[in-house]
């Protein structure tokens, strides 16, 4: 990417308009420190006219009105526009937060590509409107229409990947969107905009205006927005589903984990190294469903640490373009700080550093990089155990026995995602049932996007992909038809 990155508009209405103000978002790159990008920064007059596009567009436009099948054909024209793209928006986002290259060209742009083909095939099968026999004797119409204008907020973690699961069903169901990137990461979003006018969505359809937080206090409490979906930490969310509660007003919310990863004494040690490597260090710990709380029984306790030092101590750290890397940079120096700041109360709470501490990561003089860490001897009532590091740090807890590990998993204010790692598939499927978690792997840990994710407890409201995804984005109607003559 040779050509300039800086950017003077914003995408609303269907054209790139000038902001209101002259303030800026500088984007910098977590490996150098230096300013990569500056782009506009958004104001509550931005929003004012992004909702307003949005909202024109869904009382008078074309977009809800058109037949389900129509919508599903621009989308999928949007796909594959996308989808040669796909290494242009993986450089992107390695980029602006400091995804390892490997991590953005497996998950970063791929997967949100793979969401929009599942949410297409999902749109074809989904029903918009049926008859049932109605329980007087009459047939009942019942339909699914769109909830209206969305006010889609993703984080800077994976920022395609949580816009796009907003963004599609939203399009797919009929509503209007009006997106705030994350002003750490706004460069992404330009150009899904580009690609979204190019597979033509029409004018006023979705609306992009990076903006810092106050800023999407205002889009969150429009009196334009009909539904927010938002993913991020659980301390916005309460104040977004506060706002939203007053109004009213339609809200799903991916928020925050501190999932577990719990290890029986009949797993394939190395195989589960290689699970755990993934997720609880993917994209460098910066991941909602990380699986930091690693649970070993008390007998094979020593086993899984030395096993998991070995495999942490061994992960290349640093610059995240180049595909060796598999732990980066921190987003920002606040991130950097607070992950430091966690590893030193870890020690205080009397956790054990078997990998990693504070410090910088060797040769590494520039960036805002932590040593990932791995901590032993961990009480589930630490901190470190307790709340959401988002950066990488392991923590190993001891259990009696299944039930007690059980028991510790769900001892959690959260319950997003969690593993178990076993020799027996069927003893594993008892604990993934136990476990109280919206998504969970049997000696391995994935979304699928025709099934529903999202969280239990302060993990959130709501569910994204699958049927369930796409309904979250309609308001059902019953129709009563009568009989001519009648």
């Amino acid at each position: 990417m040779t050509q300039t990155l800086d950017r003077d508009a914003f995408f609303i209405g269907g054209t790139w308009r000038a902001p209101a103000t002259a303030e800026t978002l500088q984007v910098v790159s977590p490996h150098t420190e230096e300013v990569v990008a500056t782009v506009p920064a958004g104001s509550p007059a931005d929003v004012d006219a992004a909702v307003a596009a949005a909202r024109q567009a869904f009382d008078t436009g074309p977009w809800p009105r058109m037949s389900p099948q129509e919508r599903i054909e621009v989308v999928q024209a949007f796909s594959g526009l996308y989808a040669a793209r796909l290494a242009e928006m993986a450089d992107l986002i390695s980029l602006e937060m400091g995804s390892p290259t490997s991590f953005s060209n497996l998950a970063q742009a791929p997967a949100p590509w793979m969401m929009v083909e599942a949410f297409l095939g999902i749109a074809r099968e989904f029903p918009w409107e049926e008859t049932r026999p109605g329980a007087l004797g009459a047939d009942v119409i019942v339909r699914r229409e769109p909830v209206g204008v969305v006010a889609a907020i993703p984080p800077w973690n994976v920022p395609q990947f949580t816009t796009m699961s907003k963004v599609v069903p939203a399009l797919l169901a009929g509503c209007t969107v009006v997106v705030k990137p994350a002003p750490e990461t706004p460069l992404d979003a330009y150009l899904m905009a580009e690609l979204l006018a190019e597979a033509g969505v029409p004018d006023g359809v979705v609306n992009f205006v990076a903006a810092g937080r106050e800023v999407g206090e205002h889009l969150v409490a429009h009196p334009g927005v009909d539904k927010v979906a938002f993913t991020g930490s659980t301390a916005a969310g309460r104040k977004i589903a506060s706002v939203c509660g007053e109004q009213l007003k339609r809200v799903s919310l991916e928020l925050g984990g501190k999932s577990a990863a719990i290890v029986l004494d009949d797993a394939d040690l190395g195989a589960t190294m290689e699970g755990l490597k993934f997720i609880g260090l993917m994209n460098s710990g910066q991941a909602c469903v990380a699986q930091t709380r690693i649970l070993a029984s008390r007998r094979n306790y020593a086993a899984v640490v030395d096993a998991l030092a070995e495999t942490v101590s061994s992960m290349a750290v640093g610059d995240p373009m180049d595909p060796a890397t598999e732990v980066g940079p921190m987003v920002a120096q606040r991130q950097q700080e607070r992950v430091e700041k966690y590893i030193a109360l870890g020690q205080e709470e009397g956790a054990r550093v078997v990998v990693g501490g504070n410090g910088r990561p060797d040769g590494l003089d520039r960036g805002w990089y932590v040593r990932p860490t791995v901590f032993a001897d961990v009480d589930n009532r630490m901190r470190i155990a307790r709340e959401e590091i988002f950066g990488p740090v392991l923590s190993v807890i001891p259990f009696d026995d299944v039930d007690d590990a059980v028991r510790i998993a769900n001892d959690s204010d959260y319950g997003l995602a969690g593993t178990v790692w076993t020799g027996d598939q069927e003893a594993g499927l008892d604990v993934a049932r136990r476990v109280r978690a919206g998504t969970y792997g049997v000696n391995t840990y994935t979304m699928d996007f025709a099934a529903p994710f999202g969280g239990h407890k302060a993990s959130g409201i709501g569910r994204e992909f699958g049927p369930e995804g796409l309904a979250h984005y309609t308001e059902l109607k019953s129709i009563y038809p009568t009989t001519p003559g009648m």
